[in-house]
């Protein structure tokens, strides 16, 4: 089998010995190409060129965003069933789609996993979240698609993914104290300037004045450190969305649920949250543009985005 290898270098767990252990370990067992992306969206590049080519597999050897990259470079021409496998080796700070699959986090561990499922043949279909957001000429993310793996949102969540990667183009390296930081530094914004958001499921009455909508692909919604914080327990690869959403933003609400999602294991509840699970679509609109990310990759700012959910769209070696 003919194996594409694409290593983003830049990535927080990645190192230039890491790589060639991993090369020289794949290319015991498929006829390997390897790639170091140069630039953003390198990855999605090669990817594509990697279907076009006719790669039985791509793997991913980076953070969350090389994954991503490469999912939607996979994509790009459409799906079709002679779509490669994709393959993940973790080498970034989360890598929460290695970890909601069961893979393991640590890049040697990974390696040795990805190599016994080429040897056995064992795979797993997953589902994916797609984006579709528009909004006024000056936006940054007029008439844009993207494939989201794990999760997405507008509101807070995308502001601080906003503020981490403006820190980090001025050296900054990406740390949980980082995004605790820049979190509160978000929320104060927030509070200051609270969204407004009408956020529409199949169903039900559209719900006016959200304060923010998170949109799960997966259980969890990411990690900090080694605690999984789980928005909605219950979505998975294998059903539709889940859908985490607040009505208000004061003090006590967030203290609320940012103590349970640290302390327990998911399920929050109360009146101020939207919650739902398996759901087909998510609409969100809002009057002034907000922040949209997708993965922990911000896509600028929108008025109007749709998150629809996409059963079975790719094969991952497991």
């Amino acid at each position: 089998m003919r194996a594409l290898l694409v290593v983003n270098p830049q990535a927080t767990a990645t190192t230039a010995g890491g790589r060639d252990v991993l090369a020289h370990a794949l290319a015991s067992a498929v006829k390997l190409d390897v790639v170091e992306t140069e630039y953003r969206g390198h990855a999605g590049d090669v990817a594509a060129q990697a279907v076009a080519d006719g790669y039985g597999m791509v793997v991913a050897h980076g953070g969350d965003g090389t994954v991503n990259e490469v999912v939607n470079g996979m994509l790009r021409a459409g799906r079709s069933p002679d779509l490669p496998m994709l393959g993940v080796v973790p080498g970034g700070s989360a890598n929460v789609f290695a970890g909601a699959l069961g893979l393991p986090r640590d890049p040697v561990e990974a390696t040795y996993r990805l190599l016994q499922a080429i040897e056995h043949g064992t795979s797993r279909r997953v589902g994916l979240g797609k984006v579709a957001s528009s909004g006024p000429p000056s936006s940054t993310t007029a008439d844009n698609d993207r494939w989201f793996t794990f999760n997405a949102g507008v509101g807070w969540d995308a502001d601080v993914v906003a503020n981490v990667e403006s820190q980090r183009a001025k050296g900054r390296e990406a740390s949980p104290y980082l995004y605790a930081r820049t979190a509160l530094a978000s929320y104060v914004g927030q509070r200051r300037r609270p969204p407004s958001l009408t956020v529409q499921i199949p169903g039900e009455e559209l719900m006016t004045g959200m304060r923010m909508a998170f949109v799960s692909n997966t259980d969890p919604w990411t990690y900090l450190g080694g605690k999984a914080i789980r928005l909605n327990p219950s979505t998975s690869f294998d059903n539709d969305l889940g859908l985490f959403a607040l009505h208000d933003l004061g003090l006590p609400t967030v203290l609320r649920y940012v103590g349970h999602l640290l302390v327990r294991e998911g399920n929050p509840k109360g009146g101020n949250l939207l919650r739902r699970d398996d759901v087909e679509y998510v609409r969100v609109t809002s009057r002034e543009p907000v922040n949209l990310q997708v993965d922990g990759d911000l896509l600028g700012d929108c008025t109007e985005v749709e998150f629809t959910s996409v059963r079975e769209a790719l094969t991952v070696a497991v």
